[in-house]
């Protein structure tokens, strides 16, 4: 035998979704409240197929559903809508819905928000923007005041109610990624929702199989370690799921008609 098998690490064991149950993880949104409407309408149509006597289907929402695109508010409406029906679901935090709530808390010291995608979920919420660069205190103070107060009191509570993560089976749902170097309940909230390039590249196994969005790519992809969701929904008009059953993984897309 040769000797430096013996220090080889073994493969981890093929990732499994909670036995005897279908789930699936949608992309980022980013205010595009006509894809997720299609998506709804896609995840209904399977409903029948996807019911598994031991349990309904379950969809995991990986975060991001402001900001960006115009339409905010009617996601967070339509998120509250029940839909898709006949699923448990399960809502993530995003960055996005991080930076949005602490810029109505502390506007002063979160006004970047703005240029990040904010300046659209306030004009969604009927809420002018301020000049990025000439707005005074006193102006981004009454900004933040007024968001708050044009943001139905259902919003707030939905977007304060985010979970950080959910653990299925062998996987783990997140928005952005994980830190390989701590267990998953030892995430911080910077590595769940903004961790790009050092989870990306990195070789590190980990306890689960993780499933994830935040970073755009062209097309869904997946490899033992992760699975990415975010088509860039905003700007591509293709919001992407993943679907999981036992060990396997496929993924399903809708569009927006082109114009």
């Amino acid at each position: 035998m040769n000797p430096l098998r013996l220090f080889e690490r073994a493969p981890l064991p093929a990732a499994r979704f909670l036995e005897g149950r279908v789930g699936f993880a949608v992309g980022d949104i980013h205010g595009r409240a006509d894809l997720l409407s299609q998506m709804f309408d896609l995840l209904e149509a399977r409903l029948a197929d996807e019911q598994r006597e031991a349990g309904p289907p379950i969809v995991v929402f990986l975060g991001d559903y402001v900001d960006r695109g115009r339409d905010s508010a009617a996601v967070i409406d339509l998120l509250l809508t029940g839909r898709p029906h006949g699923f448990e679901r399960r809502y993530l935090t995003g960055n996005h819905e991080q930076v949005m709530l602490a810029f109505i808390a502390d506007p002063m010291a979160n006004r970047a928000w703005l240029l990040q995608g904010g300046a659209e979920t306030m004009t969604s919420y009927g809420v002018p923007p301020p000049p990025a660069i000439s707005a005074a205190e006193h102006d981004w103070l009454a900004v933040a005041q007024m968001l708050r107060i044009r943001m139905p009191s259902q919003h707030f509570e939905f977007l304060n109610g985010l979970e950080r993560y959910a653990a299925l089976g062998g996987y783990a749902f997140v928005h952005a990624g994980v830190n390989a170097a701590r267990p998953l309940e030892a995430q911080s909230d910077d590595d769940l929702y903004w961790i790009r390039e050092a989870f990306l590249s990195s070789k590190r196994p980990f306890s689960h199989r993780v499933v994830h969005g935040h970073t755009p790519v062209d097309r869904p992809y997946a490899d033992a370690r992760r699975i990415a969701v975010d088509t860039g929904a905003y700007a591509t008009g293709v919001l992407t799921a993943a679907r999981f059953e036992g060990a396997e993984v496929s993924f399903l897309s809708v569009t927006a008609p082109r114009r």
